[in-house]
C-alpha cells in the first residue's frame, strides 16, 4: 500500500511541474509547435537517467522512494499522450514537416537525454 501512495503523490507532483513547465514554455513560444511537450520529455528523460544510475551506483532507493520518482514523478510529468496528441494535432493542421520533425525530436532528444544523465552519473559518481 505504501507503494501505491508513492506512486500517486509522485504522480500528483508530475503532473503539476508538467502543467506549469509547459504552461511556462509555451507563454514564451506560442502554442504553434509544441516545445513545451517536448521540452518536457526530454528533461524528463535526463531525470529518468541520472534517477535510475542514481539508484544504481550510488543510492539505495526503497521500493517506495523507487516508485515515488520513478513511475509516480516521471510518469506524471512526461507524457506519450500528450506527444501523441500534438503529434496528430499537427498532420491534421496539414504541418506533415512539423510533425516528422516534433516526433523524430521527441524520440531522439528524449533517449539521448537519458543517456546524457546515466553519463553524468557515471562521471561524477
Amino acid at each position: 500500500m505504501n507503494v501505491i501512495l508513492a506512486i500517486a503523490i509522485g504522480g500528483a507532483v508530475g503532473s503539476l511541474a508538467r502543467h506549469y513547465l509547459s504552461a511556462s514554455i509555451y507563454g514564451v513560444t506560442g502554442s504553434a509547435f509544441p516545445f513545451g511537450i517536448l521540452v518536457v520529455n526530454v528533461l524528463g528523460g535526463l531525470v529518468m537517467g541520472i534517477i535510475v544510475e542514481l539508484g544504481a551506483l550510488k543510492l539505495n532507493y526503497t521500493p517506495e522512494m523507487r516508485a515515488f520518482l520513478t513511475t509516480g514523478m516521471l510518469g506524471g510529468f512526461t507524457t506519450f499522450s500528450t506527444f501523441s496528441l500534438d503529434a496528430a494535432l499537427l498532420i491534421e493542421r496539414g504541418n506533415w514537416l512539423g510533425s516528422a520533425a516534433y516526433i523524430a525530436a521527441s524520440v531522439l532528444l528524449s533517449i539521448g537525454a537519458l543517456f546524457t544523465g546515466l553519463w553524468l552519473v557515471r562521471s561524477v559518481v
